[in-house]
């Protein structure tokens, strides 16, 4: 019997100030990456798959603190992009939240995924981008929060 496809939830957080984001460099290795889809080495904000029965704030809350270690105020977030990101093995409705109240020294927690952490200013991004995030931000600087 065949695996029933399902379309995941995820979201991602834009840790913003002063026009510097924060960003994620995913390990080299594929399957450390969580990367079958070649998702190696990109740069990635905070972020990850929603919970059963949990907010958009819980989630944003929770992923950011695990990941990063910052505590954001989840009454002072707000969403800037969705996205409809479909690949060939994946579906996700990507949520995108700004998050500019928050304390700001970051440590790297899954160190097995994410190898470091560094701020970049908006008009000089690192590349590759992990595409959901790169769809956050490129929404956020268009003032726009959907396009298909």
């Amino acid at each position: 019997m065949s695996e029933e496809k399902k379309i995941g939830v995820g979201f991602g957080v834009m840790i913003l100030r002063n026009w510097k984001v924060l960003l994620g460099q995913r390990h080299e290795d594929p399957e450390k990456a969580d990367s079958e889809l070649h998702w190696e080495w990109t740069w990635t904000m905070p972020g990850g798959k929603m919970h059963f029965h949990e907010s958009f704030e819980d989630t944003c809350y929770r992923e950011t603190l695990e990941e990063t270690w910052i505590k954001i105020d989840k009454n002072e977030i707000r969403i800037i992009s969705i996205a409809n990101d479909i690949v060939p093995d994946k579906h996700f409705v990507t949520i995108g939240f700004l998050c500019e109240d928050f304390e700001w020294e970051a440590q790297v927690m899954e160190p097995d995924e994410i190898t470091k952490r560094e701020r970049f200013d908006l008009n000089n991004l690192p590349k590759p981008l992990f595409f959901p995030s790169e769809k956050v931000i490129k929404n956020y600087l268009d003032k726009t929060i959907y396009k298909h």
